[in-house]
């Protein structure tokens, strides 16, 4: 379980680490700023900000509001991480897709077997496709009027901004539903509503380094299906290329799920066995 608990670490580093800056901005507005903390705000070091910039920086040559250079980089460190593996950043990084499961350990707990499964998958397959009519929006509004739209509605911005007062009444609806939702469903503003995310997903198509199941070695005990916190049916496929993969690494053999080595693993070969060994290459 090493890459596991890995990733939590990760993942709670990151969660804080934002949280600090989010604080720490609105503390060395008093003068009060924490020691070795930058005093970026919440904006800055949004990734997301690169990509609905990107219209105005084309034809115009500047950021739109509240975005920065900054933004621009993240987002080709977060491409560029995405292209080798797919979206690192949404299954080990995003502080909101943390919150999300950090809320889902308490509904997993009152539902059980049931958690995270209470769409039919053949429904649920295609709701997950409401993300990008989101993103076509949110890039649209952004590009007319210069302006960070979505932070009007975004839960992620409403969770760490909560306490200044800049906060939309939408943004604060966005974030209860969502939270009342991941005691249901795993990662629910992350399936069917962020535009970052559907931005990313788009990577897993041409990953460089795809997540592949060995058929031959294979069980077929499904193990990996229900460890997916996407819901996707690994355990049918052959190389996983399914625009909801968050490359989290919790369905791998590595991570202690699958009960047989070497059958499902992020690699760019293919599982073909040696003569002289008998195991996978």
């Amino acid at each position: 379980m090493k890459k596991n608990r890995l990733r939590k670490t990760v993942q709670i580093f990151f969660l804080v680490f934002i949280a600090l800056i989010a604080v720490n901005h609105t503390l060395a507005e008093t003068g009060a700023a924490i020691p070795l903390i930058g005093n970026a705000s919440l904006h800055a070091v949004c990734p997301f900000g690169g990509v609905v910039s990107l219209y105005q920086l084309i034809t115009a040559g500047t950021f739109v509001k509240k975005a920065h250079e900054s933004n621009l980089v993240l987002m080709l460190i977060v491409f560029a991480s995405a292209l080798l593996l797919g979206p690192l950043f949404c299954g080990w990084v995003c502080p909101f897709g943390t919150v999300q499961e950090l809320v889902s350990k308490l509904g997993r707990k009152l539902f059980k077997k049931k958690f995270n499964r209470f769409i039919p998958y053949s429904f649920d397959r295609y709701l997950r496709f409401l993300r990008y009519a989101l993103l076509a929006w949110v890039v649209f509004m952004t590009a007319r009027s210069g302006q960070l739209v979505f932070a009007n509605v975004d839960p992620y911005y409403a969770l760490f901004q909560f306490w200044t007062g800049e906060v939309a009444v939408s943004g604060f609806i966005a974030l209860g539903v969502t939270l009342a939702l991941s005691l249901f469903v795993e990662r629910p503003f992350c399936k069917y509503a962020c535009p970052y995310g559907a931005v990313l997903g788009l990577f897993n198509l041409i990953r460089i380094i795809p997540l592949k199941r060995n058929s031959s070695s294979c069980i077929s005990c499904k193990k990996c299906d229900r460890a997916c916190p996407m819901n996707i049916p690994l355990s049918g496929a052959g190389s996983v290329r399914n625009h909801q993969c968050i490359a989290c690494f919790e369905c791998t053999s590595t991570d202690g799920v699958c009960p047989v080595p070497g059958t499902l693993e992020f690699r760019t070969g293919s599982f073909e066995k040696s003569a002289k060994t008998g195991e996978a290459e």
